[in-house]
């Protein structure tokens, strides 16, 4: 049996290497690194915007849009973003759909380079989570650089001392030992063991890390890169984006930090060869570390301001004089904003003494540039900070700093799918089971009603007349405002609204939720709000209903309160329509084969007179042409209330039809089959609807179907006749298999529709 103390050492082995693997950022030689650009060119050149935009992209997935066909897209699309703001954070954040999309649409801008200079102010009230979002944003950032798609590099110089020695006879002495160890390289092996057993072997050379965390790349001349790159990427489609798109300017326009440049030229007078001072180059992993403000820096309101701005390592200094000869060539002198140059410097909260750190940006973000005492330091970094829409006074005393602001909206959540989404996170995924289907989207509906401008110009201009739309919708149309802001164009709008949904009209309404989502119910307000309501009618033997929904809302919250006054009433009639809608698509069940075979018949059979006997040239069905032949089927295409006089002139209109353009035109002319035929789609799809429209007609007053309703799932059901067996099987059947209903919700809706007599109520429509 192993030692007790053998397998710590070996436990402890292992943590160690796996450590090593994880966290190794030893510097490697300029060539190297050179060869890594040539390999990966996408990863290597990219500043901290573009790598910010892969980022965000790589945790983030774009679904599938549900109108792809859709010529006047917007491509307001839905994002899933789980992984960038919930998976694997403390606090979970909930984004919706529209601040998805305007975030997005900004991080965009950052892969074309046209976002630079700026700082991104992200501005909501209280309780929007303002603070959940940058935070688990940086988190998400800080983890993405320490994998190999997120790596960025920095340059580290290794100053030899023995190259760089007291004037030539130093230099000459390191080639000479250099040769000596070509013809035997056992006696560098030995010279560095014992340099290592004496801890002498870190002297042999001073390393010095950019503090300003620069590429690599800006060391080679800015009019040799364009040569250099040219030469040295094989891909030619990079090549051609690196050499034309804006996104890469940075590659040929940008110096590096004083102190690189200093010693670039430093060295290069004493060793008089460019080659000999790209030795001393070296590249190491770039560390992103908030905690430790390397990468990325965050202040909050009441961190006190460090007065001491600049840094200057003596020690450093004093051994670049020793080495160099000569001190007044490299100032090893920079400021703390060089720790997040190349990064992320956050400010949470502009107020208290981020006001003052928020003022001294102005010049930074301005200009690129930072004053040290006398010399200029390159700032590029991804400014960002987070403001209430109270605050907005600490920063008008920088109007002419106005112009390098953008502000991103963070309102409450104004989409009623992501609203839910919170309360399943807080209250668990089976609070969806103690409700009936969309009942507790429209307690998600009512929240966000009130977070919505009762008025809207956009809506208004689309539809003038919401009248029209009283069965489905409020008269502010906020119902259907709210399904555009979730992606959803409803069915119920008519084919005239649904062509002048343009393009044009669609930004409109989405550019509305800027100036909304900053009033009403808050964040705080619903949770608290949902679990009063849950806690009081949650019941293992009943689903919540919306009986219990409106009495909950009008009696405890909002008696004069911030929803407008006649949206309970629209949102009770558009849940009525919508299942309603839902059972008799349940119950609608279609031989699609026979529909078809009677629709050919009808049209053979209107060319002949009353009392002939023909065969069918299309179905050969003998058919005895009678009234009843004709009123069966125009009936089903007309509807039950069709009198005679409308039925026999509709017979006449097709005939007319089926005889100038069906037949004379597009079966003898253009060889279409009837079932093609434009008459014949029209019939069908009259067919089906009416159908459709009349399924619960024979039901509804048979009591012994709502009695079935009832019972089915009991010893009970077996007792009726076969017939309102199947009809009610296949009723709840469907109900759950399309719109997720369980056995008792499914019954519970199908006695609501059958004793609220909803198909009366909407027959009309």
């Amino acid at each position: 049996m192993e030692p007790e103390n053998e397998i710590g050492v070996r436990a402890v082995e292992r943590l160690c290497a796996k450590i090593e693997e994880r966290g190794r950022r030893t510097p490697f030689g300029f060539p190297e690194y050179i060869a890594l650009a040539a390999r990966f060119p996408e990863r290597i050149f990219r500043n901290i915007f573009q790598m910010f935009y892969d980022m965000m992209y790589s945790y983030t997935d774009v679904e599938k849009d549900e109108y792809p066909d859709d010529p006047e897209s917007i491509k307001y699309v839905p994002y899933n973003c789980s992984r960038l703001f919930e998976l694997g954070t403390d606090r979970p954040f909930f984004g919706d759909r529209l601040f998805v999309n305007r975030l997005m649409g900004h991080i965009s801008s950052f892969r074309r380079g046209i976002r630079q200079n700026r700082i991104y102010i992200f501005e909501g009230p209280h309780g929007c989570g303002k603070s959940t979002f940058l935070n688990n944003v940086l988190m998400k950032f800080e983890k993405y650089s320490a994998t190999d798609e997120g790596a960025s590099f920095e340059t580290v110089w290794r100053l030899n001392r023995k190259l760089l020695g007291n004037g030539t006879d130093s230099t000459a002495k390191y080639l000479v030992e250099q040769l000596r160890n070509m013809v035997d390289p056992s006696a560098q092996k030995g010279l560095n063991l014992e340099a290592a057993r004496s801890g002498t072997a870190e002297k042999q050379y001073l390393e010095i890390a950019c503090p300003s965390h620069d590429s690599p790349l800006l060391l080679i001349p800015k009019a040799n890169r364009r040569d250099f790159f040219n030469e040295l990427i094989p891909d030619r489609d990079f090549k051609h984006k690196l050499f034309s798109h804006k996104q890469y300017e940075w590659v040929f326009k940008d110096s590096p930090c004083t102190i690189c440049q200093s010693l670039y030229h430093a060295l290069l007078d004493i060793l008089d060869s460019p080659a000999k001072v790209f030795e001393m180059v070296y590249a190491r992993r770039n560390l992103f570390n908030r905690r430790l403000g390397i990468g990325i820096s965050v202040s909050n309101p009441g961190d006190r301001i460090e007065r001491m701005h600049t840094v200057n390592d003596e020690h450093i200094q004093s051994q670049l004089n020793s080495i160099l000869m000569d001190g007044s060539k490299v100032r090893y002198l920079y400021s703390r904003y060089a720790n997040t140059n190349n990064g992320i410097y956050a400010i949470m909260d502009i107020k208290d003494h981020n006001k003052e750190r928020f003022a001294n940006l102005h010049g930074i973000i301005s200009e690129g540039v930072h004053k040290v005492d006398c010399i200029e330091e390159n700032v590029n970094s991804l400014f960002f900070a987070l403001t209430n829409p109270e605050d907005r006074e600490n920063i008008s005393d920088t109007q002419s700093f106005a112009d390098r602001i953008t502000y991103v909206k963070i309102p409450y959540v104004l989409d009623f799918n992501t609203e839910i989404k919170i309360y399943r996170n807080i209250f668990g995924d089976q609070i969806r089971k103690y409700f009936l289907p969309r009942v507790l989207e429209n307690f998600a509906k009512i929240i966000i009603s009130s977070r919505l401008n009762p008025h809207s110009t956009a809506m208004a201009e689309w539809i003038p007349d919401s009248s029209q739309y009283g069965v489905y919708c409020d008269r502010n149309l906020l119902l259907l405002k709210m399904d555009i802001y979730a992606g959803i164009i409803p069915s119920w709008l008519s084919e005239e609204d649904r062509k002048n949904f343009t393009a044009k009209k669609r930004r409109k309404i989405i550019a509305e939720s800027e100036a909304e989502g900053d009033r009403g119910f808050t964040g705080r307000d619903s949770i608290r709000m949902f679990n009063e309501f849950y806690q009081a009618y949650m019941k293992k033997d009943k689903p919540i209903t919306m009986a219990m929904l409106s009495l909950y809302f009008k009696k405890h919250c909002c008696a004069g309160g911030p929803v407008p006054e006649d949206f309970f009433d629209a949102l009770n009639s558009l849940y009525d329509y919508t299942v309603l809608q839902e059972v008799k698509e349940s119950l609608y069940y279609y031989n699609e084969e026979n529909i078809s075979r009677q629709i050919q018949n009808y049209l053979f059979a209107v060319n002949f007179e009353i009392g002939q006997i023909q065969k069918c040239r299309y179905t050969n069905d003998e058919l005895k042409i009678t009234e009843e032949l004709f009123e069966t089927i125009e009936r089903k295409i007309l509807g039950h209330r069709s009198d005679e006089a409308r039925r026999k002139n509709f017979r006449l209109e097709v005939q007319n039809i089926y005889a100038s353009k069906t037949l004379a035109q597009e079966i003898l002319i253009e060889g279409k089959p009837l079932r093609d035929t434009q008459l014949y789609q029209s019939l069908y799809d009259r067919y089906l609807h009416n159908l459709k429209e009349n399924v619960l007609a024979p039901f509804l007053k048979n009591d012994n179907f709502r009695s079935a309703v009832k019972d089915y799932g009991t010893e009970g059901f077996k007792t009726y006749d076969e017939r309102i067996r199947e009809d009610v099987s296949l009723l709840v059947g469907n109900l759950g298999a399309r719109y997720g209903y369980t056995q008792n919700s499914a019954k519970e809706v199908c006695l609501y529709v059958i004793d609220n007599d909803l198909a009366q109520k909407f027959a009309e429509q």
